[in-house]
């Protein structure tokens, strides 16, 4: 099977970088002394390092005329004026070029991490806020991907690459000024080199990033076949894929070293090319200044601050095309995060909600219809009442939309039409919150957090006594396991929780809504993955627990809820059949049939 090509940008370079960057900047708003002190200190240090070479000529020449004159005959001495004077004040210079650089550099981190830490909070909110339609379309690693690895290169690129393109730019404008102000000549000589070292410096550049995409790309699939691997690895050996397995890792392993190598080649071609010619141009560069020196048209401190201007603006020809390629990274993971936060979010709650401390657990489908997309409605006019203390079941075939219908309930997703009401009060004038404190859920999927055991019992209950927990825990029957592990109830388990079996996570997870003791009740094949006498332990404290509360139960073993108050039974999103376990058998309808093939 083919796997379908996903359209990217080119080169990792922003589609609309005008208009990210001054949103991203627009963010500085409140860090304007900031950003100005630094402006201040870029513009006071640049001038600085372009004069130092100008100022030193006159201090070489001068310490030229000492050496000169106690070869002659004199006493070898550094007087005050002009050559200690000099000497102090340049030394004064690179002194004050390292503090104004140590000071921009920290006021810049400062203010690049104030950023992040607003943008990072922006994006923490609005993860609370967006509907789960969202976490649906995008995987784990890409939503991680851009709430971390894309603001750390926004970081990065603000503390470092900004910083230095902007010292780059000025120090070439103005190294090159003084160029042509000590030789029109040479000056042009060097531009000539160094504009072929641009141009080759941008097709290289192309090609970096190209690579470092493709790269990206093999060590996301590593990375995401490891994962996967490593999840299933029972699995692989029951099946003994072992060496398959192996081979398409190692596939994968060869094709990250392929693409490194290459991006590798590329960024470090870059630097030599560009010194070549470098050192090209300075060797034509010495000759002829050799040759003015010897003529006298050129002293000594001239052609040293010749050289120095000549390393002051070769080394930034360099470095900013590795900065702008950089900062067109950094905004397209800007653009990135933005297109996170402009998200879709939910429809927002009441600004006057009604609240319900506990429910009594009336609920209420009245002509509900739903569809995942506007244009592909799933359910149609879905009614159905489930009393205080009632016991709904839920079944019908893969895919008929039983979890869907939960997930309506719960609100995490809003109705097209019609309205849900609990206690007569529609869930839209609920907060979430105040909605969903009133549910206990057990999936199919158990959820375990790295802890304790403990704690994850009290997950829904942080504030809960030991023997609150201890007590749930025993309703549950998972007390004598708990009590079996070497700290018992102390025990560290990680989110996968590799050391129990699916059974006990499950059992864990049915002790946490026993403890959080709610007035409805949501078991999605809650006891599907332990034995059948734990099953029916654990449906005896079910039934306790279910004893005046409503619930909701999703079975596919029809045995489990024969006693269910109303059974309704879906197919293709809507509810098809409803009544008891006993009418839906005299009906001899869709039920009839799934029971009785089930028991046959």
């Amino acid at each position: 099977m083919k796997r379908k090509k996903r359209p990217s940008r080119e080169y990792d370079a922003p589609l609309h970088a005008g208009k990210t960057a001054r949103r991203l900047f627009a963010q500085l708003g409140d860090q304007k002394l900031r950003l100005s002190l630094v402006a201040v200190s870029i513009v006071i240090y640049t001038v600085l390092n372009v004069y130092t070479p100008y100022y030193s000529a006159g201090v070489i020449d001068a310490l030229k005329d000492a050496v000169v004159s106690s070869v002659q005959g004199g006493a070898f001495s550094i007087q005050w004026e002009p050559l200690g004077r000099g000497m102090a004040a340049l030394f004064a210079m690179y002194i004050a070029m390292g503090c104004l650089y140590f000071f921009q550099s920290f006021l810049m981190a400062s203010v690049a991490e104030k950023l992040i830490l607003r943008m990072r909070r922006n994006i923490s909110q609005k993860l609370n806020k967006l509907p789960l339609r969202f976490f649906d379309k995008n995987k784990p690693g890409e939503i991680l991907s851009r709430v971390t690895s894309d603001l750390d290169k926004v970081s990065e690129t603000l503390q470092t690459g900004l910083l230095k393109l902007l010292v780059a730019i000025g120090t070439i404008i103005g190294s090159v000024a003084f160029m042509f102000y000590y030789s029109w000549l040479l000056a042009l000589i060097f531009l000539a080199f160094m504009a072929v070292g641009v141009v080759a410096t941008q097709i290289v550049s192309k090609k970096t990033l190209r690579a470092a995409g493709l790269r990206q790309e093999a060590i996301s699939r590593l990375t995401g076949i490891a994962e996967e691997y490593y999840t299933g690895r029972d699995i692989i050996k029951a099946y003994n894929r072992e060496g398959e397995s192996a081979k398409k890792v190692r596939a994968c392993v060869d094709e990250v070293r392929v693409t490194s190598r290459d991006t590798d080649f590329y960024i470090n071609t870059m630097n030599p090319v560009v010194r070549f010619l470098s050192r090209i141009s300075q060797a034509i560069i010495l000759l002829i200044a050799g040759y003015w020196m010897l003529s006298g048209a050129m002293t000594i401190g001239v052609a040293q601050a010749y050289f120095q201007y000549i390393a002051l603006a070769a080394e930034p020809v360099t470095e900013a095309s590795f900065m702008i390629n950089s900062l067109q990274s950094a905004l397209a993971s800007a653009e990135r995060t933005f297109e996170f936060l402009d998200g879709e979010e939910e429809v927002p709650d009441s600004s006057s909600p009604a609240v319900i401390e506990r429910a009594e657990g009336n609920i209420a489908f009245e002509h509900v219809s739903f569809g995942y997309s506007p244009d592909k409605i799933l359910m149609k006019n879905i009614s159905f009442f489930a009393a205080r203390g009632k016991k709904i079941a839920i079944v019908g075939a893969t895919g008929a939309g039983k979890t869907t219908l939960i997930n309506l309930l719960m609100r995490f997703y809003e109705v097209n039409g019609g309205r849900i009401t609990i206690d007569g009060v529609p869930t839209s004038e609920l907060t979430r919150s105040g909605l969903r404190k009133n549910f206990g859920m057990v999936l199919q999927d158990t959820w375990l957090l790295g802890g304790t055991i403990a704690e994850n019992i009290a997950y829904g209950r942080p504030d809960a006594t030991r023997e609150e927990i201890v007590r749930a825990a025993k309703m549950a029957k998972v007390d004598y396991f708990i009590r079996t592990m070497p700290q018992g109830y102390d025990t560290v388990i990680d989110s996968d929780a590799g050391n129990l079996s699916v059974g006990q996570r499950q059992l864990i997870t049915i002790a946490r809504v026993f403890l959080c003791d709610p007035p409805v009740l949501i078991l999605d094949e809650a006891t599907s993955s332990v034995d059948t006498r734990t099953e029916a332990e654990i449906s005896r404290a079910m039934n306790s627990l279910m004893s005046g509360r409503t619930s909701f139960v999703i079975a596919h073993r029809l045995s489990t809820i024969r006693d269910a108050d109303s059974i309704l039974f879906m197919e293709n999103g809507n509810i098809i059949e409803q009544g008891t376990h006993e009418e839906l058998l005299k009906k001899g309808g869709a039920y009839a049939a799934l029971y009785n093939s089930q028991f046959a």
